[in-house]
């Protein structure tokens, strides 16, 4: 894996030149958006770099953005790799290895999530301050990498907190409604019974979805501080539980995205 890592790095840097990003960025279901704020200098499809996974979903595009957002150099992942999707987990996070590698010193993440907690609604927002993982494997697994990290890193902070308390002060500046949360992982690609949504609250969870906490995990091996933000884009409330589509899931995930949108903004121009 370390090989893969510098050969991706190394095609990747021939590409970019002199630019060394900051700071990294994921974005998740339906929030690409946020590309539109970046003033552009080098633009790849993940399909024309070496190692990478390709994003098998319709609504994730599938680029990797080098630019500019707020007075800070970035990089951007247009579209996220998901378990379901068939990837194991070393190759979900092979692009955030990559992109310490490329210098950046903080990343940050979103997605779309489903509501555990009934005092949250859909189309708010909630900053992630723990998780809970019930995927079915671990990107550390196998053999640890000394290079990148230790064999048994620590956990207790997993968010940094600095970013979790900016983030806050911005959304009460902009009269953004903004909670603060436990977010649970789990592999998807099935929304969750009625019951399930009810363990996934009984156990702690104040919001569910399919990604996230694989990077963050990496992240954290890598001595990476990581900010994490959710769409609540559906409502996971066993009593008054409705169906609901990926495409409802996505237009909230776009309603919504302004308002996440500049929350990153402020945060990137704050770190």
């Amino acid at each position: 894996m370390l090989e893969n890592i510098q050969l991706t790095t190394e095609y990747i840097k021939r590409k970019i030149g002199d630019f060394e990003p900051e700071i990294g960025i994921i974005l998740g279901t339906g929030l690409g958006g946020l590309v539109e704020q970046i003033v552009v200098e080098h633009k790849m499809m993940y399909s024309n770099i070496p190692n990478f996974p390709i994003s098998t979903l319709e609504f994730h595009s599938g680029k990797l953005i080098f630019g500019t957002l707020s007075g800070k150099r970035v990089v951007a992942m247009q579209g996220r790799l998901h378990y379901y999707e068939g990837y194991n987990m070393k190759q979900i996070t092979f692009p955030v290895r990559v992109m310490k590698m490329l210098g950046i010193k903080k990343l940050l993440v979103s997605n779309a999530s489903g509501a555990l907690n009934p005092d949250f609604r859909k189309g708010e927002l909630m900053i992630i301050e723990d998780h809970i993982n019930m995927q079915p494997d671990n990107p550390l697994r196998g053999s640890n990498e000394d290079e990148l990290g230790p064999r048994f890193p620590d956990m207790s902070q997993p968010y940094d907190s600095g970013m979790i308390s900016t983030a806050i002060d911005i959304a009460g500046k902009n009269n953004i409604t903004c909670h603060k949360g436990v977010y649970v992982s789990v592999s998807g690609p099935n929304l969750e019974t009625r019951a399930e949504y009810r363990f996934l609250r009984t156990i702690g969870g104040d919001a569910v979805g399919m990604s996230t906490v694989p990077e963050v995990i990496v992240a954290n091996h890598m001595s990476l501080p990581v900010f994490a933000i959710s769409v609540l884009t559906d409502e996971g409330f066993p009593d008054t539980l409705v169906p609901v589509s990926v495409e409802e899931i996505i237009e909230i995930a776009k309603e919504a995205e302004p308002r996440m949108t500049q929350i990153l903004k402020e945060l990137i121009s704050a770190i």
